[in-house]
C-alpha cells in the first residue's frame, strides 16, 4: 500500500495565521492515527524548547506508526530532533537553482557534503531518513539523479519530491517521477501545493507514475493555498486504487472538525469528501434517479464519511423530490397537484435565496 505520511502537525501549521496548542497537537496526533494515516510528521524540533516539547507529548503518546521530524540538514536540526525520540527524519535541502542560490549561494558540492555527514550521522542512530528535496519540481534533473546516487549509497531510505510553489500539472507530475523512478535507487516521495487547484491530483499522478509515499494534510491544510488533502488523498487510494483500507467515519469526522476549529478554518459545504452539502441531490432528473439507485450520482456512500444524504427542495428539484418529503408526512401526493406547485417553489427560493423547509412544503401542499 501507498504510505500516507501526514504533515498536518508541520506543513499545515505553516499557514498563515494558524497556531496550534499543544492540546490541539496531541489531540490530532491521536486522531490522524485513529482516522487511517500511516506515519505523522510531528513538527519541526529546530524551532526551539517549547516545539520540542510538544513533539515529545506526542512521542510519548506511544503511537504504533513512524513520527516523522522537518530538519535543515544540518547536526544542529538533527540533534534537535534525537533530543525528542523521533525514529523518522525528513532532511530537507534546496534542489533547484533558485533556493541553492539563495541558501548555499549556488555551492552545491557544500550542500551535498553537509547532507553526507548528516544522512551518516542519522543513520548511525538507525533513523529512517527521507531527504526533503525543496523546490524538486524546479530542479535541473541530472542534480536531482546526483542526489539520488549519493541518498542510496548512504543508506537513505526515501526522497521526498516536492512541488514547493505548486506549479506542475499531473501530466508533468506524471512525467518527473517516472523519470526518477526509473533509477530504482529510492522510494520516492509526494510533497504538493495547492497554488494552481492541483496539489492533490499532482500527488495522485506521482502515485500512478510509482510513488509510494505521500504527504498530506487535514482539509488540506498549508502554506499559501495549501496541501494536498489527507481526506481525499485516503478516499482516493481506498476506491480509485483499490486498497484495503479500514475507514473510520467517526474518526475522520472527529479530525476534520479538529483541525477545522484548531485552525479557526470552516470546511466549505462543497469541500471534496467531508463538505456538508456534497450528497445533496437537488436537480429533478438527479434525484429521481437517485431514488432508484443510489449509485446513479454519488461515487461513494456518505455513511464512509459520516455525512448523510440530502434532497433539498430548491428551484431545480422536480416532483420526485416533493412527492418524497410530503410522504415523510404520511401525505400520498397527487402527480397533476404536484407539477402545479413547481412554479410557485422556484419562486419563492429564487426571490428569498433559500431552499423550503420539509413543513413549508407541506403547508404549501394543504393549502393549494
Amino acid at each position: 500500500m501507498v504510505r500516507i505520511n501526514d504533515t498536518t502537525l508541520r506543513d499545515g501549521e505553516q499557514a498563515p495565521f494558524v497556531a496550534f496548542n499543544t492540546k490541539e497537537k496531541i489531540e490530532i496526533a491521536q486522531l490522524l492515527f485513529e482516522a487511517g494515516t500511516d506515519e505523522i510528521e510531528v513538527g519541526i524540533p529546530a524551532m526551539g524548547k517549547k516545539e520540542r516539547e510538544d513533539i515529545k507529548e506526542i512521542v510519548s503518546l506511544k503511537l504504533p506508526i513512524p513520527l516523522m521530524t522537518w530538519n535543515r540538514a544540518t547536526m544542529s536540526d538533527l540533534e534537535s530532533s534525537l533530543d525528542c525520540g523521533v525514529n523518522s527524519v525528513d532532511l530537507s535541502i534546496p534542489t533547484s537553482d533558485v533556493l541553492i542560490n539563495v541558501k548555499y549561494k549556488g555551492d552545491k558540492a557544500k550542500l551535498l557534503k553537509n547532507l553526507e555527514q548528516v544522512i551518516l550521522s542519522a543513520k548511525k542512530e538507525n533513523l529512517i531518513v527521507c531527504i526533503g528535496g525543496e523546490d524538486s519540481s524546479r530542479a535541473n534533473i541530472d542534480f536531482l539523479k546526483e542526489v539520488f546516487i549519493m541518498g542510496a549509497e548512504l543508506g537513505v531510505d526515501r526522497f521526498r519530491y516536492c512541488d514547493t510553489v505548486g506549479i506542475l500539472t499531473p501530466m508533468q507530475t506524471f512525467k518527473n517521477i517516472l523519470e526518477l523512478k526509473k533509477l530504482n535507487l529510492l522510494e520516492i516521495e509526494m510533497h504538493t501545493h495547492n497554488d494552481f487547484g492541483m496539489a492533490t491530483a499532482n500527488a495522485i499522478a506521482g502515485i500512478e507514475a510509482g510513488a509510494t509515499s505521500v504527504n498530506t494534510t487535514v482539509i488540506g491544510l498549508g502554506e499559501r493555498a495549501g496541501n494536498a488533502s489527507f481526506e481525499q488523498v485516503l478516499m482516493s487510494l481506498t476506491h480509485q486504487f483499490n486498497e484495503h483500507r479500514k475507514i473510520d467515519a467517526t474518526m475522520l469526522t472527529k479530525l476534520v472538525n479538529k483541525v477545522s476549529i484548531a485552525a479557526n478554518k470552516p470546511i466549505d459545504d462543497n469541500l471534496p469528501i467531508v463538505g456538508a452539502h456534497i450528497f445533496s441531490h437537488e436537480s429533478g432528473i438527479h434525484t429521481n434517479a437517485m431514488m432508484k439507485n443510489t449509485s446513479s450520482y454519488e461515487a461513494f456512500c456518505p455513511e464512509e464519511v459520516g455525512l448523510f444524504r440530502n434532497y433539498p427542495i430548491g428551484k431545480h428539484s422536480g416532483t420526485s423530490t416533493l412527492d418524497y418529503h410530503l410522504s415523510s408526512f404520511g401525505i400520498h401526493a397527487s402527480k397533476r397537484k404536484l407539477t402545479s406547485l413547481l412554479p410557485k417553489i422556484r419562486e419563492i427560493v429564487t426571490m428569498r435565496k433559500q431552499v423550503l423547509e420539509p413543513f413549508e412544503l407541506r403547508e404549501l401542499y394543504l393549502c393549494s
